[in-house]
């Protein structure tokens, strides 16, 4: 396989077969992201994605996923990516699912017939990186989509026929707007309404416009108990349909894994019994991004 720069992929897709159709993410601004600082972003050329499609269909063929990297390989050409998949439907018949990340932009620039028919060739699973549903804080983190934007761009993944999982950062606003991102981000977590929602806990990297600014004390950190705080506030005021909701991530200070709305109270009272110091929580040197 070919590989440019950094291969990043969720940790769902730990076990796929990594494909890599772009290098880097085509915005690459946002300020507390450092997974592709200094990388170009470009389409990696056909011939080499096709001969990699090659490579897997001899060495593996134990892997039932494929994952396109790199930050959101949606923005590829709608005619370059319907070639791609129907590559991986000829060549990898076995593969069950194709995923990949996607921006705002990328679901925007697509129509939803385009969409459904990247659905229909096997682009089953969408990974949004939302962050927060405060506009402001979108602002401030260059995140380059507003709250409405992102609700307008998951319901359409989700109408289109994705499974939709949604990332969001746990203490990317600061202390100050730790509560409204908090429940902003839950609210617009229930307008989508996804199938999954992955929570992180924020960890700096140096090199980043936020680790500059919290090093020239212009952002203080949250501690482990407003991460709670925060955490739990985004869970009450989040209403899923018969979603999953995960913040078991090794940054997170508390693993949680609980299906809304059935476990939305039993997770609450979990978090309660954390902040009281009834269960102990993830040491620092144990978090990891």
């Amino acid at each position: 396989m070919h590989y440019e720069g950094n291969i990043i992929r969720p940790p769902s897709e730990a076990n796929s077969i990594l494909l890599q159709v772009t290098v880097g993410c085509s915005r690459n601004k946002c300020t507390f992201c450092g997974a592709y600082k200094g990388e170009r972003f470009k389409i990696k050329p056909d011939d080499i994605i096709l001969a990699d499609i090659e490579f897997a269909a001899t060495h593996c063929r134990r892997q039932r996923r494929v994952f396109l990297c790199d930050g959101d390989a949606l923005i590829v050409p709608h005619k370059r990516l319907v070639k791609i998949l129907e590559a991986i439907r000829t060549r990898l018949p076995w593969v069950t699912r194709v995923g990949a990340y996607a921006n705002a932009k990328a679901l925007k620039m697509k129509t939803e017939d385009q969409l459904r028919q990247l659905n229909d060739l096997g682009l089953a699973i969408l990974y949004l990186g939302l962050e927060t549903g405060d506009d402001q804080t979108l602002k401030k983190i260059n995140k380059g989509a507003d709250a409405q934007t992102m609700i307008d761009m998951g319901r359409k993944a989700v109408r289109t026929g994705f499974k939709l999982s949604i990332t969001v950062l746990l203490g990317i606003a600061g202390k100050t707007r730790s509560q409204i991102h908090a429940r902003e981000t839950g609210r617009v977590l229930s307008a989508i309404d996804p199938d999954y929602i992955g929570a992180l806990s924020l960890m700096l990297i140096p090199g980043t416009a936020l680790y500059e600014a919290h090093a020239a004390g212009r952002f203080p950190l949250l501690g482990p108990e407003d991460m709670l705080r925060e955490l739990r506030t985004m869970i009450a005021a989040t209403d899923l349909s018969k979603g999953l909701f995960h913040a078991n991530h090794a940054s997170n200070y508390l693993p949680i894994k609980a299906r809304l709305p059935k476990d939305k109270q039993a997770t609450l009272a979990l978090i309660d019994q954390a902040l009281n110091g009834d269960i102990a929580l993830t040491p620092e040197w144990m978090r990891a991004l």
